[in-house]
């Protein structure tokens, strides 16, 4: 969860709601909306929304006056339960959120309390042009929106419809202004972005989309991908994962289990050695990659078997940054009417999963000691009685930099340790344009 300056909003979730979050930002200050908190739901699991009605009590008690609107998924699925809450003035759906009319109409308070349609009938994602995210190096772009396709245990098309996607032109003009306000690396966001051009005249692929991107804006010095499913693939977008240096070396892959049966009962649309051979293909073209995932602990039916299996994948596709679940029911949902596996063997199996993602990342921050590594500022932080800075890597490590480095830096930084699961390191003064222009105005 995250909260802001501003109209005060607060987002759980994904990388897709911390875009949406600037766009209602924006919309919210342009519509003359600053006494207002947004809470920006999540509705990806039972603790997600619990999480978010809790937020929603402790606003309301530490701003009694302000205007209170809830949005995203959890409103979209569940809109009359937001709206029976006492704390809640507005509830307004996914799509209505990313209308500046929808805040000009709470501004001027002419707006009905819920606003929530269907988001089924939603046929087109548009472009919203922002400037820049406050206090970010790194900025979220979305190129799509919605999902096709209906794993068992998901909500999420019920929150975000159909897949649509913003055209091309549109994504390149936004990194473009990004980049002319110093943005050093974009990421590329949606709810299936695999998908992006599917629905659009000649049905273009999101391996052009990379291409064009990198094309187009060759001042851009990072494209990261947000997370995607590896059977979908495209050959131009394998390409540019092998040979494009500014496509950075690291990808999150919507894994999700790691047993062929549990795959097909989840309705997914690859088997386990579909993944094994991505991840060995991607890594012979280029070794230095590195993969992170999302899975499932204690999906519906799942046996001890089973859930060995999803650990032995961790170790065979060297999976490094992991994201574990403990399977939640979603009312709706077809998984929710499987024979489910008890709450506390849930628990269990997701903290051996972690456990094993832990280790795993702690590998790999040890390889990187002695390294040479180009870092991303994201923020300046006081430590201890000195100045430093936070970062990422190219993998996406997050190192932290002594001295007063400022968010945009892009600095050469060599890694002298890890501490904890954030690497340490010291800049390698002349060998990287920013550091020479530091160095020559100090």
């Amino acid at each position: 969860m995250t909260s802001q300056s501003g109209p005060e909003i607060i987002t759980f979730g994904c990388r897709l709601n911390a875009y949406e979050s600037e766009v209602m930002r924006d919309n919210a200050e342009a519509a003359g909306l600053s006494d207002a908190i947004i809470v920006n739901t999540c509705a990806v699991t039972a603790e997600a929304m619990r999480q978010a009605r809790q937020a929603i009590r402790k606003a309301r008690r530490q701003h009694p006056d302000a205007r209170l609107i809830v949005t995203g998924c959890g409103a979209q699925v569940d809109p009359a339960m937001f709206a029976s809450m006492k704390e809640v003035d507005h509830v307004i759906g996914n799509a209505e959120k990313m209308k500046p009319q929808s805040f000009v109409e709470l501004a001027i308070g002419s707006a009905e309390k819920v606003q929530v349609n269907d988001i089924f009938s939603v046929t087109e994602t548009a472009g919203h042009l922002i400037e820049g995210f406050e206090g970010k190096a790194r900025a979220f772009i979305q190129i799509q929106n919605g999902c096709n396709h209906r794993c068992t245990f998901c909500i999420i098309p019920y929150g975000r419809g159909n897949s649509r996607s913003v055209p091309a032109g549109e994504v390149v003009d936004q990194i473009r202004r990004l980049v002319e306000n110093g943005y050093g690396e974009v990421v590329l966001s949606g709810v299936d972005i695999t998908s992006w051009g599917a629905d659009m005249p000649g049905a273009p692929t999101l391996g052009r989309l990379v291409q064009q991107i990198l094309t187009h804006v060759p001042d851009l010095p990072r494209l990261r991908i947000s997370s995607i499913d590896s059977i979908e693939v495209d050959e131009p977008l394998f390409e540019a994962m092998v040979t494009e240096q500014r496509l950075m070396p690291h990808l999150h892959l919507s894994l999700q289990a790691g047993d062929n049966m549990i795959l097909k009962r989840m309705k997914r649309r690859h088997s386990r050695e579909d993944a094994i051979e991505f991840c060995e293909t991607v890594r012979a073209r280029r070794p230095d990659i590195v993969f992170g995932a999302d899975i499932i602990a204690g999906f519906p039916t799942e046996t001890d078997a089973m859930f060995e299996q999803s650990m032995k994948l961790v170790e065979e596709c060297d999976l490094t940054w992991l994201h574990v679940f403990p399977y939640s029911e979603r009312e709706g949902t077809p998984a929710a009417r499987m024979p489910q596996v008890p709450h506390s063997v849930r628990k269990e199996r997701a903290a051996r999963l972690r456990a094993l993602g832990d280790q795993q990342v702690e590998r790999f921050l040890d390889s990187q000691t002695g390294k040479t590594v180009p870092v991303l500022v994201e923020r300046r932080i006081r430590h201890k009685d000195s100045e430093a800075a936070l970062g990422h890597s190219l993998h996406f490590a997050p190192v932290r930099i002594e001295g007063a480095w400022q968010p945009g830096d892009m600095l050469d930084v060599r890694i002298l340790e890890r501490n904890g699961s954030v690497l340490r390191g010291e800049p390698v003064m002349g060998q990287h344009r920013e550091a020479d222009v530091m160095a020559d105005t100090a």
